[in-house]
């Protein structure tokens, strides 16, 4: 049988576990309960109490209790928490979690549930869940379920949502793989924009038929993340590093920022990786009113992604600051990499054609990458599109010839 663990406080929600539980057991599972209040003590009885978090967390429960604070508590019971269930997933007794509650309660399962490993099923059922989830998501595969109504009492909808939430988890649960997730072939991560899909497709269709399997990311700040962390998970074997537009806009202020991680972890890992600087020729900007260009874009060259997004052109004094980070970035680079410059237009909208093209800038961004790329790295410059079929092609043989290098070359 399944082992459902279920994450809350029960010193204000015992009904609601109690609830959530029951629905459990009905479905053929075993509830394994744990607590995290510290205000009181629950008529509930906890397989892990909230004593023994605090203990784990580093602080005795009773001393939480005097004069209790929300972020001393919440620290030291998060951190109990994230070490007991680590230990329960890792030993194989438990096989999914759901996790109850409000604002804080969100923020503290959350927390908990991104130290999870990828596939292992993480359900947060929460009041929060119909705003803007996404620092509790954060970049790991949480289902975020909305209460609808607040998680105080019973009543007929929120024991029909917890029911709900039993059968997802106890149904992950028969068929989540285990502790990760599992691969049959080498796997090479992928990043993407909207205007490099047409690339993305053909790279994946060419890398399937020699024999790889691709995860595609979006290249708009979370995707990065998200892979890169998969890189240091040891899921990710290669990487085609096809967009860095999120580098441009943590540059420019855009909406698909990246962290100042991006671009560094292959490197540091030493794998395999053929970087296109795709979709640097525009920022993404979020439009307070659809299809109204804000006054800072109105002398720009733009066009709109859609109704809500404005894409305004890269200026070749933003595209050789974005040269500048993109060297920094690959400092210290071996020879597992190859950077490579599509002269031809960096995404669809800077091709003949495009709505944003401007040679001059692209001109400009070419001369600062030649400038600020690390010495030893090789660059290969293709007179074509960086959607053109044969530019992807060939950096598709460039990614499987560093992938199948023999050991005592890669050494």
């Amino acid at each position: 049988m399944s082992t459902i663990a279920i994450l809350a406080t029960l010193d204000t929600k015992a009904a609601e576990v109690e609830h959530l539980a029951s629905a459990v057991s009905s479905l053929g599972a075993v509830p394994l309960l744990i607590d995290i209040g510290v205000v009181a003590d629950s008529a509930v009885v906890a397989d892990l109490t909230s004593a023994s978090i605090a203990e784990r967390g580093g602080t005795p429960l009773t001393e939480l209790r005097i004069n209790p604070s929300r972020e001393v508590a919440s620290d030291v019971m998060v951190a109990g928490a994230t070490s007991a269930i680590i230990e329960l997933q890792e030993t194989g007794k438990i096989d999914a979690l759901i996790g109850l509650g409000g604002t804080q309660g969100t923020n503290n399962c959350c927390r908990v549930m991104q130290e999870l490993p990828y596939g292992f099923p993480k359900i947060m059922v929460s009041t929060m869940a119909s705003g803007d989830t996404s620092s509790y998501v954060g970049i790991k595969d949480i289902t975020m379920m909305f209460s609808v109504s607040d998680i105080l009492g019973v009543n007929p909808l929120l024991r029909q949502i917890l029911s709900n939430a039993a059968g997802a988890a106890v149904g992950m649960a028969s068929v989540a793989t285990g502790a990760a997730v599992q691969r049959d072939r080498p796997v090479v991560g992928i990043t993407n924009l909207g205007v490099l899909t047409s690339g993305t497709m053909h790279a994946m269709a060419r890398l399937d038929e020699l024999g790889y399997e691709s995860i595609v990311f979006h290249a708009v700040g979370s995707g990065g993340r998200a892979m890169e962390q998969l890189m240091r998970d040891g899921m990710i074997d290669a990487v085609f590093d096809y967009a860095l537009g999120d580098l441009s806009d943590a540059l420019l202020g855009g909406l698909r920022a990246a962290d100042d991680d991006r671009l560094t972890v292959a490197t540091e890992l030493n794998i395999p990786q053929v970087i296109v600087p795709g979709g640097v020729d525009h920022i993404g900007v979020m439009l307070d009113e659809p299809n109204v260009v804000p006054d800072l874009y109105q002398s720009r060259t733009y066009t709109f992604h859609n109704p809500s997004i404005l894409v305004p052109r890269t200026s070749g004094e933003e595209l050789t600051e974005v040269a500048r980070v993109i060297g920094e970035r690959l400092a210290g680079i071996g020879d597992q990499a190859v950077f490579m410059m599509p002269l031809g237009g960096v995404s669809s909208y800077s091709v003949d054609g495009g709505a944003l093209i401007d040679r001059e800038a692209d001109s400009v961004f070419w001369a600062a990458l030649r400038d600020s790329l690390p010495d030893n790295l090789r660059i290969i410059e293709v007179e074509a599109g960086a959607e053109d079929p044969a530019f992807v092609d060939l950096a598709v043989d460039e990614l499987v010839a560093l992938i199948e290098r023999s050991p005592a070359e890669n050494a």
